[in-house]
């Protein structure tokens, strides 16, 4: 019995040698089976990345005509970047950024597929739907200054990729007729320039800049809850000021033989010549100013005027250029990185060196060489002042037609409150 059972087990014990080497066998035909299967799908995506590389992307990006060279030195290093995984065709091409939301949504799928323009116009775009929400949000936010982020979202979602926060205006000088006092109070800086037999320049044509005299008065303006039509108290009769001692204060300027109300071209052909001595602008002047003034040239917020017997701080809209990349775009990835290269902490601090544009980006905002520009510092100092620009269309004409008057001294000699009324009418109206 004994020798029968031994019998037995070493039978067993073969028959489960013989299974489990078979068991084994099996298991490596799997494992080779799979290393195959696992080369032949290595092989596929690295043909179907080969494809992929060879992609033919043809990207159309509208910016400022200044800025032309500074982006066909930012597309040339994104190509270099992306250097192999596509083959790139990109057109830059000058684009107004004020006029940019009127022409994209003449026909959103010939338009651009990155484009610039200025904040103000993000309602409409993102309305119409030529913006997308921005998918990389939050990285963003953790990389722009609050402002921009804010001025580049609606309804807290972001839409658009943050440029500058530098579209503003304070008062640039020439330090050879004035000293940091001197430019404090619009009264003053008439002064000396009367004294000098020169020029103080202000572009009354543009409702932007007219801002300056109503903003901080407690007279209103803004856009209603529509999006689209305005509110206005400039006409107020109420209240401390009133809006005839705004008129009054800027006929009270305009009749100083120094004040002349210019465009920018004006201004810069002014200071070139020597002509004119200070005036109001934007950083995009900046390095035109340092170039023509040299040492002699200086920046500060905007001064003070005399308005009802008493100094009233010059106001100011504060403003930001935001890239958009449009939501028609048949390269929209491609287009998204573009538009994200475009704004890096990298190009934007390149976009200072090359056109003096204070950054949106927090990093770049803070760098040494961008806190030590006068145009920048006095854009920071007049922020106190100033606030987003949220207006609807029908503010522009009514103003600037108000204002030219006011700065040809009222010719016709027409009451000032109706001026006004007829001012507010047009641009609260539908």
């Amino acid at each position: 019995m004994k020798s029968k059972k031994l019998g037995m087990l070493f039978v067993s014990f073969v028959l489960a040698t013989v299974l489990f080497g078979c068991a084994k066998a099996r298991d490596e035909d799997k494992t080779a089976n799979l290393d195959t299967v696992l080369q032949n799908e290595s092989k596929n995506m690295d043909e179907a990345e080969t494809l992929e590389n060879d992609e033919d992307v043809e990207l159309v990006v509208w910016g400022a005509e200044e800025d032309e060279a500074l982006l066909q030195q930012i597309t040339e290093s994104f190509q270099e970047e992306y250097k192999g995984q596509a083959n790139f065709d990109i057109t830059i091409a000058a684009q107004s950024e004020a006029g940019c939301k009127d022409v994209l949504l003449g026909d959103l799928e010939a338009g651009a597929d990155v484009f610039a323009f200025a904040d103000d116009q993000l309602n409409a775009l993102v309305a119409a739907g030529a913006l997308e929400p921005i998918e990389n949000a939050d990285q963003l936010k953790s990389e722009c200054l609050p402002g921009a982020i804010e001025a580049a979202s609606v309804a807290d979602v972001l839409y658009a990729y943050p440029l500058t926060a530098d579209n503003g205006y304070f008062l640039y000088y020439n330090k050879q007729y004035f000293n940091e006092e001197d430019v404090k109070t619009f009264d003053r800086i008439l002064q000396i320039a009367e004294e000098n037999k020169k020029r103080v320049t202000m572009d009354w044509s543009s409702a932007w800049y007219v801002y300056a005299f109503f903003g901080n008065t407690g007279l209103e303006v803004g856009l209603n809850d529509d999006g689209i039509t305005n509110y206005c108290t400039w006409n107020g009769t109420d209240g401390d000021i009133k809006g005839v001692d705004v008129a009054n204060a800027m006929l009270s300027i305009a009749d100083s033989p120094a004040f002349l109300s210019t465009e920018e071209s004006g201004f810069l052909e002014g200071i070139q010549d020597g002509s004119v001595i200070a005036g109001i602008s934007g950083v995009w002047n900046a390095v035109a100013m340092k170039d023509t003034l040299g040492a002699n040239y200086g920046a500060a917020k905007l001064p003070t005027y005399t308005c009802a017997n008493r100094q009233i701080q010059m106001a100011s809209f504060s403003g930001y250029k935001l890239i958009g990349v449009n939501a028609y775009s048949k390269q929209y990835v491609w287009a998204s990185r573009l538009a994200e290269w475009i704004t890096n902490e990298q190009n934007q601090q390149l976009r200072f060196e090359m056109r003096g544009q204070g950054p949106a980006n927090a990093n770049a905002a803070a760098s040494a060489s961008v806190q030590d520009s006068p145009a920048i510092t006095a854009l920071i100092e007049q922020s106190e002042f100033s606030c987003l620009q949220r207006i609807g269309n029908s503010f522009w004409d009514p103003v600037s037609a108000f204002a030219t008057n006011m700065a040809a001294k009222n010719p016709g000699g027409k009451k000032l409150q109706e001026q006004l009324d007829t001012m507010v009418e047009g641009i609260t109206a539908p």
